[in-house]
C-alpha cells in the first residue's frame, strides 16, 4: 500500500478504528491491536489494548502470535481480524466464533470464499499459540504450515451462508474483502456507506455514528456516544432526544 493501512481513512473514520469497533461488538473479552515497533496509530477507544510484534517483517503469524501472547488465558477462542476489512460484518464474526465453539475438537474456523482461505478473518484457539511459537522459531512463516498442525474447520461460502444473519446482511461475503493495493483502497472507498435505519428518518447510509446523526445514541439497543463508532447493514440508529427547558420568568 505504501503507507499504514492502519491510518486509512474510510467513510469518516480510519480502518483500524472501524476494525476495533465492529470487533468488539461480538466478543466478550478483551480487544487488541497488534502493531508493528514504532508504528503510531490513531485514536482508539479506551478500552482496547494494544501489543507490539516481537520482530518486524515476519508476516501474519508473527501478528496473531503476538495477539494470542497478550490475551493469554482471558479467552476460549479469538477471532483474528486484518486491519484493512472496511466491509467486515458482526454478523460474519459471530458466525466463526460459533462456528469453533461447537466443535469442542478444532483448533481453527477457516472462512474459504472467493478461492480463498482468510486467515485473518478466523477464529483460533489461544493453544496454536504453541504451534505459532516453533514455526517462528524456524523461521516458517507460512499460515499454511500451521493448519498442517491444526484441527481446522473450513467453511466454504455455504457453510457460511448457512447462517441466515449473514445470508441476510452479508449475502456477497464482501467482509472477507481487504485492501492490498492503492486501487482497492480507492475501490472500497468508492462503495457506499451502509444502509441503517434511523429512528424517525428511516433509511440511510452512513458508516459511523456521526453520518448519521449527532449527539448520543442507541444502535440495536445499546447506548454509544463514540462519533466515530462504526455502523454496518441492518443497525437501528436512535438518537437521544436532549429535554430544552424554557427559562422561569
Amino acid at each position: 500500500m505504501g503507507r499504514s493501512k492502519a491510518t486509512l481513512e474510510w467513510h469518516g473514520s480510519t480502518l483500524v478504528r472501524r476494525a476495533v469497533g465492529i470487533v468488539g461488538r461480538v466478543v466478550d473479552g478483551p480487544v487488541v491491536v497488534v502493531r508493528a515497533e514504532g508504528q503510531e496509530l490513531p485514536a482508539l477507544p479506551a478500552h482496547v489494548e494494544v501489543a507490539q510484534d516481537a520482530r518486524q517483517a515476519r508476516g501474519p503469524l508473527q501478528g496473531i502470535a503476538a495477539g494470542l501472547a497478550a490475551i493469554g488465558g482471558r479467552a476460549d477462542a479469538v477471532f483474528v481480524c486484518a486491519v484493512d476489512a472496511p466491509l467486515l460484518h458482526p454478523a460474519l464474526v459471530r458466525h466463526v466464533i460459533a462456528s469453533l465453539a461447537a466443535d469442542a475438537g478444532g483448533d481453527v474456523a477457516l472462512p474459504e470464499a472467493h478461492g480463498f482461505p482468510h486467515p485473518l478473518a478466523a477464529a483460533y484457539r489461544p493453544s496454536v499459540a504453541r504451534h505459532l511459537d516453533d514455526l517462528l522459531r524456524g523461521d516458517r512463516l507460512g499460515t499454511r504450515q500451521l493448519f498442517a498442525r491444526c484441527r481446522v474447520r473450513r467453511l466454504d461460502e455455504a457453510a457460511l451462508l448457512a447462517d441466515p444473519a449473514v445470508a441476510a446482511l452479508d449475502p456477497e461475503l464482501h467482509s472477507l474483502l481487504n485492501v492490498n493495493e492503492p486501487s482497492e483502497y480507492d475501490a472500497a472507498r468508492a462503495r457506499p456507506a451502509p444502509e441503517v435505519t434511523v429512528t424517525g428518518r428511516g433509511n440511510v447510509r452512513a458508516a459511523t455514528l456521526a453520518e448519521a446523526g449527532e449527539g448520543p445514541a442507541s444502535v440495536n439497543g445499546r447506548a454509544l456516544s463514540d462519533p466515530e463508532e462504526p455502523l454496518v447493514a441492518g443497525d437501528v440508529v436512535t438518537f437521544v432526544m436532549r429535554r430544552r427547558y424554557r427559562a422561569a420568568s
